[in-house]
């Protein structure tokens, strides 16, 4: 057990392996396939014990149930879709900016009178009592909608699983209403289907899932804190601006409250005057900081972003060895 390798798997082609191999090229993390494009099994350039598993989305979501597989990228819709106790499963390690969707409840625009779940309650057990019929509802999604309907009281439906394209369902006539995943709404309203203004049932998006069925070895364990501290290190990066001035004559004043006025740290502590002062900085909050020292005497202001930033302290690491112990 201590020297199996660590199995990360990643989506095997499309928009999805496009992000995936980006987002990890951010992190210094180079995706190499020994055998040539179509390879479905690779390696990550200078990190020892980590094998690269290139799969379908589906295929991740089943390899990190099973524990075949330690470390994933996929969509939470697809996790909680398709892994029934999935909070037991897996660990969500963080969100990944790309594959953003919403799954949800879509009804005909010529039902002007349901806006909500509630309404589309009343339409079921009207269409049940009236017409000795359930609602029918198209979709991929059965579980999650069995679970968020259940979670709305409603249960006069029936679902028809679709293989197609299940927006076009209602005009079919298979279906009266949909759960579907969409990105913009476009595709639901071209044919003629609203969303209910309760009916977002998840905002999904691409994460780097663990499992916590998989088996850990060292070795695994070790590949794992190598990815995991150079992903948060370029995500820390990414979120703040590195300012450098000459610490001015009035410093030690106007930085006693850089940290709870605009979210700020020294990371070099704080030089004397006239040696160089370095501050981390939210971007959010660069301008007004730049300003407050500028106000305060600081000349040639630079403002620059860093690479990485690496910390003893890394909330992925911990997040994962807690839940594997």
């Amino acid at each position: 057990m201590s020297s199996q390798p660590l199995v990360l798997a990643v989506p095997s082609k499309g928009r999805l392996q496009e992000n995936a191999t980006a987002f990890f090229g951010r992190a210094g993390l180079k995706f190499v396939k020994s055998r040539g494009e179509r390879d479905y099994r690779g390696m990550i350039a200078g990190v020892e014990g980590a094998e690269v598993a290139f799969l379908s989305a589906s295929e991740i979501v089943a390899q990190l149930a099973s524990g075949a597989a330690h470390l994933g990228i996929t969509g939470e819709d697809l996790v909680r879709e398709q892994v029934a106790d999935a909070d037991s499963a897996v660990e969500m390690l963080t969100p990944l900016g790309f594959g953003n969707a919403n799954v949800v409840v879509a009804v005909p625009q010529a039902w002007i009178d349901v806006r909500n779940m509630a309404d589309l309650d009343d339409v079921a057990s009207t269409m049940r009592i009236r017409q000795g019929r359930k609602l029918r509802v198209a979709t991929k999604y059965v579980n999650l909608t069995r679970r968020f309907f259940a979670q709305h009281g409603l249960a006069d439906y029936r679902i028809v699983e679709s293989l197609g394209a299940t927006e076009g369902a209602p005009a079919a006539g298979t279906a009266e209403i949909v759960v579907d995943i969409t990105t913009t709404g476009s595709t639901l309203a071209a044919n003629a289907l609203k969303v209910l203004d309760d009916g977002v049932m998840l905002a999904s998006e691409a994460n780097l899932v663990a499992s916590v069925r998989a088996s850990w070895s060292d070795e695994a364990r070790l590949a794992a804190r190598t990815i995991l501290s150079r992903i948060a290190a370029e995500e820390e990066a990414r979120t703040l601006r590195e300012i450098r001035t000459l610490m001015p004559q009035a410093a030690p004043a106007i930085l006693a409250d850089v940290d709870t006025r605009f979210g700020a740290r020294l990371p070099l502590g704080t030089p004397q005057p006239g040696e160089v002062l370095t501050i981390h900085c939210p971007v959010k909050s660069v301008f007004s900081l730049v300003e407050h020292l500028t106000r305060s005497g600081a000349d040639d202001v630079t403002v620059s972003t860093p690479a990485y930033v690496f910390r003893n302290a890394n909330p992925l690491i911990e997040r994962l060895f807690a839940r594997i112990g």
